[in-house]
């Protein structure tokens, strides 16, 4: 690198790419921005190049409508308009997790849909009803009607779910019925003739324990994951787009990756690892929210990233060795380089080091630099890790 000095350690940047929209080719879009950043001396190898999931998705115009989800879902779990659909677990999301609702109601034009929530929050943290009046009430499972005319506003956004799911439920023309409660197998009480695991992180299992009460079960990525418009991730990861649209997380992420990677090294003569990131792995220390809804935090990555990062307790050697070795400076420099290039010799060396996967360290930064407003940087460089 010709521009940063050498005394810089890791960092990352936001590289702005102007508007992308639906038909353009991502990865020529991406690798333009490559050329310029490699011809102003801002490559080197081993740097990490991170594309937000929702830029190429609207390059592929990977979007479906509510129509196709009801249809879909309709045809998957041999729906009939006037069934019962249970759907468990959801999060409590306008973003992520209402237009999604709307779809599936609208298969059940005369039917019914039940809605069961965990709480008192959802799987990512929103909560979904006060605590303490939770508890007050000391049951295992509360209804909405139960409620009565109390409200419980999500303490961010101000929506109340429970009620505002009941109303997409009713819109879409099905009856809405609004249950909360821990236990999945609780939505078999309520008869439905299909049920959908809605769940993100945990799915397998609530699916797995379902599945085995009940013959027609689905979770949320076996929904739109096929098909002329598709995600290998079905409907997990969508978000909601304008009007009755959903854009699907992105489809053919490995080639993509793999492509600009290939581009790099063959036009650059620079060996970059690629990765496609959605959200980052973080837990809002201020309102509890872990703010992971996606499946995970990359859709698709380059080999390199598939690793832990790990390393020496810098801190901790550099006390060890001065206050009880009483090595000079220069000596515990030249001895935590040593170490720096064998971390996992020395097992004492790595203690309170917590190995993380590289995907998520990295997709995590670039998300926070990022952000997901009006940043205008869809493509982030991490450099020096």
């Amino acid at each position: 690198m010709s521009r940063l000095p050498k005394y810089v350690g890791p960092l990352a940047f936001g590289v702005k790419m102007g508007l992308i929209v639906h038909g353009m080719d991502i990865v020529k879009a991406v690798f333009d921005q490559l050329i310029r950043c490699h011809r102003d001396g801002l490559l080197d190898d081993g740097d990490i190049v991170c594309i937000t999931e929702s830029v190429v998705a609207r390059a592929q115009n990977n979007y479906v409508t509510t129509a196709d989800v009801a249809r879909e879902v309709g045809e998957k779990l041999q729906l009939s308009p006037e069934d019962r659909l249970g759907l468990v677990f959801p999060i409590a999301s306008r973003n992520r997790f209402a237009l999604v609702l709307r779809g599936l109601s609208l298969a059940l034009p005369r039917g019914e849909v039940v809605v069961q929530f965990s709480f008192p929050y959802d799987e990512v943290g929103n909560q979904v009803i006060d605590p303490d009046f939770a508890c007050s009430l000391g049951q295992e499972l509360i209804t909405l009607e139960e409620l009565g005319d109390r409200e419980f506003p999500h303490p961010v956004t101000g929506i109340d779910y429970l009620r505002l799911y009941r109303d997409i439920v009713s819109e879409a023309g099905a009856v809405p019925r609004i249950i909360l409660c821990n236990d999945p197998l609780r939505i078999l009480q309520y008869s439905p003739d299909g049920v959908i695991a809605a769940d993100i992180h945990t799915r397998a299992r609530t699916k797995a324990l379902l599945a085995a009460h009940h013959p027609r079960c689905l979770t949320l990525d076996q929904l739109c994951n096929s098909g002329a418009v598709y995600s290998e991730w079905g409907l997990l990861g969508s978000n909601i787009s304008a009007g009755e649209k959903i854009k699907l997380a992105p489809r053919e992420g490995p080639a993509i990756v793999a492509g600009l990677q290939q581009l790099a090294k063959e036009q650059l003569g620079v060996h970059l690892e690629v990765m496609i990131y959605g959200d980052g792995a973080y837990r809002d220390p201020t309102t509890g929210i872990y703010e992971l809804a996606d499946p995970r935090t990359t859709v698709a990555a380059t080999a390199g990233l598939n690793r832990y990062r790990e390393g020496i307790k810098y801190k901790y050697l550099a006390d060890h060795y001065y206050l009880e070795k009483g090595k000079s400076v220069a000596e515990i420099e030249k001895l935590l380089e040593e170490q720096k290039q064998n971390p996992g010799a020395d097992k004492e060396a790595c203690e309170g080091t917590t190995p993380r996967r590289m995907e998520d360290v990295v997709a995590s930064l670039a998300d926070l630099v990022s952000g997901s407003s009006d940043a205008g940087t869809p493509l982030v460089i991490v450099k020096g890790f």
